[in-house]
């Protein structure tokens, strides 16, 4: 299941940037500067939080037309840091991420477009242990050079929608449901 799962990631990355011969601004990740945090609040302690340290994507930006821009991302599961290091076993387990059948989230914006604003709101579609599901995305882009682009990005989304906790841990009395990811991506022009 595993190597089905990188194929189809391997081929969708392929695709992706196969469609984009005819785009005018391919943007590649600046991975020793971008970051993706987590946060996930939790009853009366500390709320987990952490950080994903292995990812990657493709990014097709028009500053010409602002039309038919589009991002994939794909983030290894297993790199995940945070700060309850004793629970990592059990978050990369099946009761939670299940990584040996699903190491890998995905991210794809579908085509969008915008005017040059600084701020847009997205429904991207967000794929965990093979559930994908639409949520809103809020992006702050900066063009901080003609080769250089900052994007903010913060999303929510529900951990039971993805089945992430099972059993005991399905329930959102002490672990909440609502997970907070927010991106610092820097991306170059390729």
């Amino acid at each position: 299941m595993r190597l089905s799962y990188q194929l189809i990631i391997i081929f969708s990355l392929s695709l992706f940037v196969s469609l984009q011969v005819y785009a005018k601004d391919m943007w590649i990740l600046d991975k020793n500067i971008s970051t993706i945090k987590f946060e996930l609040p939790v009853l009366l302690l500390n709320n987990v939080e952490g950080e994903l340290l292995d990812f990657d994507g493709l990014i097709e930006i028009d500053l010409q037309n602002y039309k038919n821009n589009k991002a994939i991302f794909s983030v290894n599961i297993d790199s995940i840091e945070m700060n309850y290091k004793k629970y990592k076993s059990l978050l990369l387990g099946d009761t939670f991420f299940d990584i040996i059948k699903f190491p890998i989230a995905l991210l794809d914006t579908r085509k969008f477009s915008f005017n040059a604003e600084k701020k847009i709101d997205l429904e991207v579609e967000l794929t965990i242990k093979g559930i994908t599901k639409l949520v809103p995305l809020k992006l702050e882009i900066y063009i901080l050079a003609d080769e250089l682009i900052q994007i903010k990005g913060h999303l929510f989304f529900s951990r039971t929608a993805f089945q992430i906790g099972v059993k005991e841990w399905s329930s959102t009395a002490i672990l909440r449901d609502k997970v907070s990811i927010k991106t610092n991506l820097f991306l170059v022009r390729e």
